[in-house]
């Protein structure tokens, strides 16, 4: 133990947002503090969020968890913003907003996400950068709380929960939507199920018990964990159930769910005609269908993929699996945590979050195109020629056959009309506010908006403007 340097105080002044007793270091003797370091636009944090569930609930007589979040994006550094997206991610422990980065120089963090741990008796014993490595952080804190039993120093008694909720309502955090002629589909994503509607609202059947897991079976049995994306074939659809890493498929004769794509564990899979049932994927978000091929954007390892309906076998359309903005290829080209996809003809246009760009696929040849988007870190609020144009992480878009795009321009809590062939951008003005909107459709001239901070959605008759609020399960 004397090996190890003290660790650094938490600046007095931090902002927390969903705690009003501020945690301090040296209060905490006797138990081991981890500290994690993320930002909640980032998939790979989203995936460290689950693995420090376990390891709270593992732990829960020795172990203090403590977020710090440190944005990437100007519009994640308000204080309300953190804590709606600390109630999206479920989490309850003490979160600093941190957007000075001060915690994390003071630890010499150098990645989103990263874990410092410090010991019972307030020393910095390890920092480990990156998601996956659950089993050696699991391993080293065992370790440093039987350390601290065996030097009679272990506090067993547990740390409280902390908690802002949200107001509970209908809806939470929608993240998904699809709109046929008749039916409105919603992923309600903090409530763990699917909701199928009609137009006006109305809750004609929920897919999934609400209850956060991985069951197949009949409607009020099977269990989602935060499902996305939605995509329809025939009587099935699709849905994108990030939480739990797979495609799940709803029979909507039957009701019944059963899981199409995926282990439900996270995996890093690079298939080639593989078997979609016993093939690991991390985090998709986006679906969408052209012919017999459902396409999934494949968040967490920055690919889109093809799953070959007819044959149960998937591969990897286009995307290295390495973050960054390139064209090209299929296996040359590079994504930023894809998370929206939308179809004009035979091409997919995806909204590439992390480079808040668009990108094009041909679906036959694998070719990528950017439409809008200069690169990780090219982003801002702005409209006009492709040149100009800015854009702040946007997470769906819907495509008008015509070739125009219609943009969920998340983190400018706006929508974004972008000519497929030009780039050029222009606003969508509305009255009422978004809030980090997260999927869009388009269905008998309307556009339909998840304002999913907002726990709402919303339709605009696009021949008139006229904008209202769809009552979900209101009535």
């Amino acid at each position: 133990m004397s090996e190890r340097r003290p660790a650094t105080p938490l600046p007095v002044d931090l902002e927390w947002v969903n705690t009003a007793t501020p945690p301090r270091l040296d209060t905490l003797r006797g138990r081991v503090v981890l500290l994690w370091f993320w930002s909640y636009d980032n998939v790979n944090s989203w995936n460290l969020a689950s693995d420090l569930r376990r390891l709270e609930e593992l732990h829960h007589d020795g172990l203090v968890v403590i977020g710090v979040h440190c944005p990437k994006y100007p519009h994640q550094h308000d204080g309300d913003t953190l804590l709606r997206a600390v109630n999206r991610h479920r989490l309850r422990h003490p979160v600093a907003n941190d957007h000075g980065f001060r915690v994390w120089q003071d630890y010499a963090i150098e990645a989103w996400p990263s874990v410092a741990i410090v010991d019972a008796t307030g020393r910095l014993a390890a920092v480990y950068a990156g998601e996956g490595r659950r089993a050696e952080i699991e391993a080293h804190v065992g370790a440093l709380l039987d350390e601290a039993a065996a030097h009679d120093q272990r506090v067993y008694e547990p740390s409280e929960a902390v908690a802002r909720p949200e107001a509970s309502g209908v809806l939470a955090f929608p993240s998904g939507l699809l709109v046929d002629e008749q039916r409105l589909f919603v992923a309600d994503t903090g409530h763990d199920r699917v909701l199928e509607c009609s137009h006006d609202g109305r809750v004609l059947r929920v897919f999934g018990s609400g209850n956060a897991g991985h069951a197949d079976g009949v409607p009020a049995l099977a269990c989602f964990r935060q499902p996305h994306g939605l995509a329809r074939k025939g009587n099935a659809l699709y849905v994108a159930d990030s939480g739990n890493h797979c495609v799940r498929r709803v029979d909507l004769v039957s009701g019944e769910v059963d899981t199409a794509l995926g282990t439900a564990r996270a995996g890093r899979s690079r298939p080639l005609a593989a078997e979609a049932a016993s093939t690991a994927l991390n985090t998709p978000l986006g679906l969408a269908v052209v012919g017999d091929d459902l396409f999934v954007a494949v968040a967490g390892q920055h690919q889109v993929w093809r799953f070959d309906l007819a044959t149960g076998l998937v591969s990897v359309l286009a995307g290295t699996g390495d973050m960054g903005l390139a064209d090209g290829s299929g296996n040359e080209a590079a994504f930023a945590q894809p998370s929206g996809l939308a179809v004009i003809g035979r091409e997919l246009v995806v909204a590439d979050a992390a480079s808040s760009a668009i990108r094009a696929v041909d679906v036959d040849s694998g070719r990528v195109d950017t439409v809008l988007g200069h690169g990780l870190y090219a982003f801002g609020d702005a409209t006009g020629a492709r040149a100009e144009a800015r854009l702040q992480n946007p997470l769906a878009l819907a495509a008008d056959p015509r070739g125009l795009l219609y943009v969920a321009d998340s983190y400018n809590d706006a929508i974004r009309l972008v000519s497929r062939r030009s780039g050029e951008t222009r606003p969508l003005r509305m009255a009422h506010p978004l809030r980090e909107p997260h999927a869009l459709g388009v269905a008998r001239n309307t556009l339909w908006i998840a304002n999913t901070n907002q726990h709402e959605i919303l339709a605009i008759d696009l021949a008139n403007g006229a904008l209202r609020r769809v009552p979900v399960g209101e009535t």
